[in-house]
């Protein structure tokens, strides 16, 4: 378990891709819109309403009506897409600007978002500077757990990985804290869907993503090569004819924790000197 700020394994350029075809898209994808429901739902953690909320999703963290209808009474200011320029990674790091200034925000909202930060623990650190003291981070991601079946598939037919690593939820939680958050809790369940056909599933995940991962098979896949994996697929339905996959749903909430003052060093150094006057002074028995 490490909470290394590292950038962790993405190609930065197709995660930039995917989130720019998501904000474009006239509806979030429908694992995204069940992901804010699914949040809104723990929004009763908190003893006192938030009156100033950050929405970060944009239009693909799911309808708007989901966070109004969670919060009545807030001022909710939605992002729009990030500024231009750089990688994507850096640009989720510097939204585009809103109506909440940095340290107003009595709630910052994510859905399925970090998922795609190529350095989470330094996004974790941007994020919380946009919140006010004792303000509190709710967010929804994709856990490790996610496409277990395909991924045991691709390995066992020599193809390489179809999708970059997730990151695990405890270390989720590590990084929470080492980035100055306080009590995190974080939690997950297991969804299981189903579709009719490989196709339909290949359809639907391309909404969801797309295979960020920079160690993935280099070259262009054939339309032999796609054939064998829609049979593959095909060999796993059941006796309905229905493709079920996993997909595992990360939730995290955490407050804004006090700043931190100068780090104290657990090594003291006295001089010689010094140590011989302590000797001389110290009480006679």
């Amino acid at each position: 378990m490490s909470t290394s700020p590292a950038p962790r394994a993405l190609d930065a350029r197709t995660a930039q891709r995917v989130q720019e075809r998501q904000q474009r898209a006239g509806a979030a994808p429908w694992l995204h819109a069940e992901s804010a429901r699914r949040l809104a739902e723990r929004l009763v953690v908190f003893r006192q309403a938030p009156r100033r909320v950050l929405d970060l999703s944009g239009s693909a963290g799911g309808p708007a009506s989901v966070l109004a209808e969670a919060c009545p009474d807030a001022q909710i200011d939605r992002a729009g897409a990030p500024a231009p320029g750089g990688r994507w990674w850096q640009r989720l790091l510097s939204p585009a600007p809103t109506a909440l200034a940095d340290g107003e925000a009595d709630l910052l909202w994510s859905v399925m978002q970090l998922h795609w930060a190529a350095d989470p623990p330094a996004l974790l650190a941007a994020w919380r500077r946009r919140l006010a003291p004792e303000g509190a981070l709710m967010f929804s991601t994709l856990g490790p757990g996610t496409l277990d079946a395909l991924r045991q598939l691709y390995d066992q037919a020599g193809w390489g990985s179809p999708m970059a690593p997730l990151v695990d939820m405890h270390d989720l939680g590590d990084m929470l804290v080492a980035a100055g958050y306080e009590g995190p809790v974080m939690d997950q369940e297991t969804l299981t869907l189903t579709w009719s056909s490989p196709e339909a599933l290949l359809a639907e995940l391309r909404e969801l993503g797309a295979n960020a991962d920079p160690a993935r098979f280099s070259g262009l896949r054939t339309p032999s090569w796609r054939q064998r994996l829609l049979d593959a697929l095909s060999a796993r339905a059941d006796a309905q004819g229905r493709i079920a996959l996993r997909l595992e749903l990360v939730y995290g909430h955490a407050i804004r924790g006090l700043d931190r003052g100068p780090a104290v060093s657990a090594e003291v150094r006295i001089g010689l000197d010094d140590m011989s006057a302590m000797l001389r002074n110290r009480p006679k028995r």
